[in-house]
């Protein structure tokens, strides 16, 4: 998508705050001195086969958008595309159900949405947020010293392709869903007490990928120790087991010409650093006597998988370092 984005010419409105250029998580438009808005949208497939999970997932992905920008959601509209022919319309209601609990919960209005035939359903939602236009929150701003704090575990992606190989038993999976999930609101809200120089939410380009947006967007080297990265249950053992996902092989190739390992690792543990997150935690860049206070706060407040997983470094190239 970026290569095809890499010749459209970019925005000259100066109240376009934030744009595609620097690859973040959603687009900022400065309405006056004291708001803005925050754009994105977003949508999936179906990462189980229970509709109301599936639509509580998709939703959280989707606002977690809003949270990665320091902003708070307002509206939010249904996207959906769905096999009427093939499915029944109770599946249809329970997805939407699902995502209308996500987005009550967030304190923001379904509006309405769009939706088409098609032979795989695919859900999500395109929301609207505020936020102060000195309050915004990017993929920039990451400072050399500054400490790295992640707010959910890794390994969604083995884990959903498993349970459907079979690998996994549901139940098991199932234990994982409401953490998975989980908003970042909490997250946000309790972040946003401290100095945060850098946020982006971990998606679909796995903990590297993400990492690395931020340090080319902010002109660094990311350091990331491998003891220090929290994974699901099961997750390394999927990987044992053969099971991996369609993203693994173009995740590592998004990143292998900056990345720099000093440390010795299995497959499988390499495999979870270019696992694709659904609804992953926010990762915070933050000022290193700030970060143990932050993490106890994050911890105190409910985000009980907050862990500090390295540091920013000052680096003539953007990279990222694994030790």
């Amino acid at each position: 998508m970026l290569e095809a984005l890499k010749d459209l010419p970019a925005s000259s409105d100066p109240n376009l705050l934030v744009g595609f250029d620097t690859s973040d998580d959603a687009a900022v438009y400065r309405l006056s001195d004291e708001l803005a808005v925050i754009s994105t949208v977003d949508f999936i497939t179906p990462p189980v086969d229970d509709p109301i999970w599936f639509g509580r997932i998709a939703a959280a992905n989707s606002l977690s958008d809003i949270y990665a920008m320091g902003g708070r959601p307002i509206t939010a509209l249904n996207l959906i595309m769905f096999p009427s022919k093939k499915l029944s319309m109770e599946i249809l209601k329970a997805i939407l159900e699902g995502g209308f609990e996500k987005v009550a919960e967030a304190g923001a209005s379904l509006a309405g949405g769009h939706s088409v035939e098609d032979d795989e359903p695919k859900y999500g939602l395109a929301v609207t947020g505020i936020v102060s236009p000195k309050g915004i929150l990017t993929n920039g701003g990451a400072k050399p010293g500054d400490l790295l704090i992640l707010t959910k575990p890794l390994g969604t992606g083995v884990l959903f392709n498993a349970c459907r190989s079979g690998k996994l038993p549901w139940d098991e999976l199932e234990q994982v869903l409401p953490h998975v999930a989980a908003l970042n609101s909490t997250a946000l809200e309790i972040a946003l007490k401290s100095e945060i120089h850098s946020c982006t939410d971990i998606t679909g380009f796995g903990i590297l990928g993400h990492a690395l947006e931020m340090a080319r967007a902010s002109s660094v080297a990311i350091t990331i120790e491998f003891s220090a990265l929290p994974f699901y249950p099961n997750a390394m053992d999927m990987y044992r087991k053969g099971e991996t996902t369609g993203s693994n092989k173009p995740n590592r190739e998004l990143v292998e010409n900056f990345l720099r390992l000093s440390t010795r690792l299995s497959q499988e543990q390499q495999q979870l650093l270019f696992d694709p997150q659904t609804s992953g935690g926010l990762l915070l860049s933050v000022p290193a006597s700030r970060a143990q206070t932050l993490l106890g706060e994050l911890r105190g407040g409910g985000v009980n998988s907050a862990c500090v997983i390295g540091k920013v470094d000052s680096s003539p190239n953007p990279e990222i370092r694994l030790v």
